[in-house]
Parts: C-alpha cells; sequence; structure tokens
C-alpha cells in the first residue's frame, strides 16, 4: 500500500476548510437554528459569523476581491452549514447561484460591478428563473425587456426567489425577442434600488422557514443597458449552464441535511434505554443506522465528484450534476424521515431538530428542477 496515494481523497486545504466551517456552523449558527426556524427570521447570525470568517461567498475570485475557491470547497461550505441549519446554508448557496451566471457569461467590467459588494459581505444576490406558469418549463417566461435608449426596461413576475428581500442584487431572466422562444431569453442584473424593483409577501413554507422566498415585481424597471449579462438572446443558455454548476450545491445541502439527521439519530439510539437495553443494540435499528449511513457517504462522493467535474469546467455536466442533486435530495429526504422515526415520539417534538431537517429536506427535491426534471435530463443524456 502506498500512503502518499492522493486519488479519491480531499486535500489537505479542503479537509481544513472542512473543520473551520463545522467548528463555526456548531459555536455561531447552531445554536440559533432552532429559533430562526420558530420565528421564520432571516439567519442574521449566521450571515454575520459566515461573513466574517469569508465564507459567505468562496468562490468569487481573488481579482473581484473573493476567497478564490473551488466549487467542491463551494460544496463543503454548504454540506457543514447544512447540517446544523438548511436555512443558513441558503446564504452561501444562493450567493453562488445568483453570481454564477455572472462569472461564466458577463463582461469583466459588468464582474466589477457587482461582485466586490457580495465578496465583502456587503451584499447578497439572488437568482430568478421561474415564474408560477414557467417552473419546469422556464423557457415559457413572460417577463420582458426591451431596450430603450442606454435602459432595458423590465415587466414582469418573477416567484420562488430565495432570499429575496435581503438581496442587493438580482440575476434575471427575461425574453427579449418572443418570436426566438428559448433563443430570446436574455439575462440582466438588477439593483434592489433601481426604480420600478418591488418585492413581494413572504411565502408560508414547510421548511427553510428562516431562508425568506418572495416574488419579484417589475414596473417598468429601468437598468443600465451595461447590467445585461453576454449577449441578448444567449440568457436561457446561460440559465442552463449555472444549473449544470449549483445542482451540485443542492446536493450538498441535501447530504449536510442528512449528515446532521444521522449524527443525532446515532447519538440517542446509544442514549436511549428500551427493555433495559440501549436501543442500538438491537440490530432493527443498527440496519437502519448502516442503511442511512450508507446513502449519506455514496450522495456526499457523487456531489463531490460532480463538483469537481464542474470546477474542471468539463462538457456534458447535465447527467453527473442532475444525478448528484436527485440522488442525494431523495437521501436526505429518506434519511430525516429514519431519524425522525429512530427517535420515536421523540423525533416527532420540536424539542429535537430531526422534525426541522425532516421538513428542510423536503425543498431539496423540489428547487432548481424537481426530481423527475433531472431523471428527464439524466434520461436525454444517456439517449442523445
Amino acid at each position: 500500500m502506498d500512503p502518499a496515494f492522493d486519488a479519491y481523497q480531499l486535500s489537505e486545504e479542503h479537509q481544513a476548510l472542512r473543520e473551520a466551517v463545522r467548528d463555526l456552523a456548531e459555536k455561531e449558527i447552531a445554536p440559533h437554528a432552532a429559533d430562526v426556524d420558530e420565528q421564520g427570521r432571516f439567519p442574521s447570525e449566521a450571515r454575520d459569523a459566515l461573513t466574517k470568517a469569508g465564507f459567505h461567498a468562496v468562490i468569487i475570485p481573488e481579482e473581484y476581491g473573493g476567497q478564490g475557491a473551488d466549487e467542491l470547497a463551494g460544496c463543503i461550505v454548504i454540506e457543514e452549514v447544512a447540517r446544523v441549519c438548511a436555512s443558513s446554508s441558503l446564504i452561501p448557496a444562493v450567493n453562488g447561484l445568483g453570481m454564477t451566471p455572472i462569472l461564466l457569461s458577463a463582461s469583466d467590467e459588468l464582474k466589477r460591478k457587482v461582485l466586490p459588494s457580495i465578496a465583502s459581505g456587503e451584499a447578497m444576490i439572488s437568482y430568478a428563473l421561474s415564474e408560477r406558469e414557467a417552473g419546469s418549463d422556464a423557457a415559457s417566461m413572460k417577463t420582458r425587456a426591451h431596450r430603450e435608449g442606454d435602459e432595458w426596461v423590465l415587466n414582469g413576475t418573477k416567484c420562488w426567489i430565495t432570499n429575496a428581500g435581503e438581496s442587493t442584487w438580482y440575476t434575471v431572466m427575461a425574453v427579449t425577442d418572443p418570436e426566438k422562444r428559448a433563443n430570446g431569453i436574455s439575462a440582466f442584473v438588477v439593483h434592489k434600488d433601481d426604480p420600478g424593483f418591488v418585492v413581494g409577501t413572504k411565502e408560508r413554507k414547510l421548511g427553510i422557514t428562516g431562508s425568506p422566498t418572495r416574488e419579484i415585481h417589475f414596473e417598468n424597471c429601468r437598468i443600465p443597458a451595461d447590467r445585461i449579462i453576454g449577449a441578448e438572446g444567449t440568457g436561457f443558455k446561460t440559465a442552463l449552464a449555472t444549473l449544470d454548476h449549483t445542482r451540485p450545491t443542492i446536493g450538498a445541502q441535501a447530504v449536510g441535511i442528512a449528515q446532521g439527521a444521522l449524527d443525532i439519530a446515532t447519538a440517542y439510539v446509544k442514549e436511549r434505554k428500551q427493555f433495559g437495553r440501549p436501543l442500538a443494540d438491537f440490530q432493527a435499528l443498527q440496519f437502519m443506522l448502516a442503511d442511512m449511513a450508507m446513502r449519506v457517504e455514496a450522495a456526499r462522493q457523487l456531489v463531490y465528484v460532480a463538483a469537481s467535474r464542474a470546477e474542471r469546467g468539463e462538457k456534458n455536466l447535465g447527467f453527473i450534476s442532475s444525478a448528484a442533486k436527485c440522488f442525494a435530495s431523495d437521501t436526505a429526504m429518506s434519511v430525516t424521515t429514519d431519524a425522525v422515526q429512530l427517535l420515536g415520539g421523540a423525533g416527532y417534538t420540536k424539542d429535537f431538530p430531526v422534525e426541522r431537517m425532516m421538513r428542510d429536506a423536503k425543498i431539496t427535491q423540489i428547487y432548481e428542477g424537481t426530481n423527475q426534471i433531472q431523471r428527464l435530463v439524466m434520461a436525454r443524456a444517456l439517449l442523445r
């Protein structure tokens, strides 16, 4: 055997990052997680702690004031925060989602206008693609943008916008040429202070209640012409490329939630006694834990492979990114459900966090493309 063999092993830097984020999450985020969920309030403590430590948007390149971390590092940050609080993990996750179109397709001038404020923690950014009648069929969006001199004028409504109202910047997809359907969609960056930009009311949700989800409205919203991302008509291609890079981050969030639930369930069955013996002595429960841990580890490896391939800029990321997101989120739902079962009546109460984790896990099967859509993407990649 060769102890120096480093294939399939995280680098020392990645391992150190995990330890640092886990330490911060347990000390500064976990103590507030239950209250954030109960009150449905934005996790400001997590935002402050993550920003102070530089973990809020680690993938911004150094030239724009960021940490210059890779996409795998970004996933590790999200995973470790989600292990204690899924709502808080959406701070780095959605910053990554919102700025990826800019990183992929924007001019250097636009990058320098937007990214430094996110890197410093002064601003957050959200991503606006979905509409009420254009979710899985995003190309059917109705939001419009037309050019008037040195400005673009946007009209329409976007829905399910994570961290809307908290973010300063919004990456927005809008139709600039209705005749071209998907090839007539362009991408823009909107600032919260742009005239005609309006934030709607907060959705009442099953889980991730600490991360606000709102509609955003564009009422003759005027933005400078240079805030278009890439060339006109390339927005939908940018949106799809973005999801190839960010779906593994949802997988990472799901892995974190599942790992948190597994850790709590494991500790509980070692302490709780029935029939004069710890629950951990009963083989039926041992098998449940073994299956939970097996699925979590398999999901983690798939997410890490997808993130690593995305970082290398490999082509045809669709299959692996969808597989990572789909498998990890299905795993999170099953593992958290089993964790509630292992804790019995206690698991069904808010005295333990596994019921929150089960509620939070559900959204990972839905956003950034439902798992039915992920299976469609994977099948098309196989049959292409």
